[in-house]
């Protein structure tokens, strides 16, 4: 396990701007177990209004469905880490914004938080975005190691590179 330093974050993040950018697309975050630190890399860097809309930082299963619009049958039925949930929060992001383009996080970052089939470091990802007249979703489940910060630096991580991934516009 390599846990990424700071300034590999803050040049990931850089990268996925230039992405951003380069494609003429603006950015909404919906985070949970992140905690809006994806929404904080973007907004560190000068000029990030030129592509970053918004962040939510729904954290509770109450913020996921009063601010993105999950619904409460969801939870109850998926659980909030799952890839209904989290594909739902990045749909829900981008109906309540100006963006093109979601980047939804829900995992267990632990030291608690684990269930049954959902071990501590369980982390969905949901990457959202407008091409053409539709609008593609993709779903991201990854098993990360560490403790508690290790596993929300991995998911930083891995969300920044699912942006430097961004398909171009058709």
């Amino acid at each position: 396990m390599i846990v990424p330093s700071d300034s590999a974050l803050q040049m990931l993040a850089r990268e996925a701007a230039s992405r951003l950018l380069e494609s003429k697309r603006r950015l909404v975050t919906a985070e949970s177990c992140t905690g809006g630190w994806i929404a904080k890399l973007c907004t560190d860097i000068a000029g990030s209004s030129d592509w970053f809309d918004c962040g939510f930082v729904c954290y509770s299963n109450a913020a996921k469905m009063r601010d993105l619009g999950v619904a409460e049958k969801l939870i109850e039925s998926a659980g909030a880490v799952s890839d209904e949930v989290v594909r739902a929060m990045a749909e829900g992001a981008i109906a309540r914004t100006g963006a093109n383009v979601a980047l939804a996080v829900s995992g267990i970052a632990g030291p608690s938080g684990a269930v049954a089939g959902k071990p501590v470091g369980t982390v969905w990802f949901a990457l959202a975005y407008r091409q053409a007249d539709r609008l593609e979703c993709q779903g991201h489940l990854i098993q990360f190691d560490g403790n508690r910060d290790a596993v929300r630096r991995q998911s930083v991580e891995y969300a920044l590179n699912l942006l430097r991934a961004l398909p171009n516009p058709v």
